[in-house]
């Protein structure tokens, strides 16, 4: 089934994250596919506040590759940037599988870079920079 949610500008995000969350369900690999400057980061932010993370807690992982957030529930909440990554071998070495296994929402910035490590489960959400400025999130399931 398709899936397509479109945010109008900064002030919908939260609307848009709660969307998300419900329309993904009990899904937990979660692989954001854009283009520089798109809204990956700004989405997942999103994502995590509409969890109960506080935004003055949740940073780019660029450098650190993953930061690990708290929620409502006090679960785990991953976020991963693998921009810096060049092989799968680094992946490997931070123990992602570990991460992917934890049965916690993992939110992955730049899957392209680990793609033959991700499991076939892992949701491929696309976001797409629209002429008007506002942003389109599809997936499958």
């Amino acid at each position: 089934m398709k899936h397509e949610i479109v945010i109008r500008d900064l002030e919908d995000l939260g609307r848009a994250a709660q969307a998300f969350l419900k329309e993904i369900g009990e899904n937990t690999l979660v692989a954001f596919y854009a283009p520089m400057g798109a809204g990956k980061t700004t989405f997942a932010t999103a994502v995590c506040k509409a969890l109960g993370v506080e935004e003055d807690a949740i940073s780019s992982p660029t450098f650190a590759i993953v930061n690990e957030y708290r929620g409502y529930e006090g679960r785990p909440i991953y976020h991963f940037d693998f921009y810096r990554i060049e092989n799968p071998a680094e992946a490997l070495d931070i123990g992602l599988y570990d991460y992917l296994d934890s049965g916690c929402l993992c939110l992955m910035e730049w899957p392209e870079n680990v793609e033959t490590l991700l499991p076939e489960e892992t949701i491929e959400v696309h976001i797409a920079v629209q002429p008007d400025g506002s942003r389109l999130v599809e997936w499958e399931d």
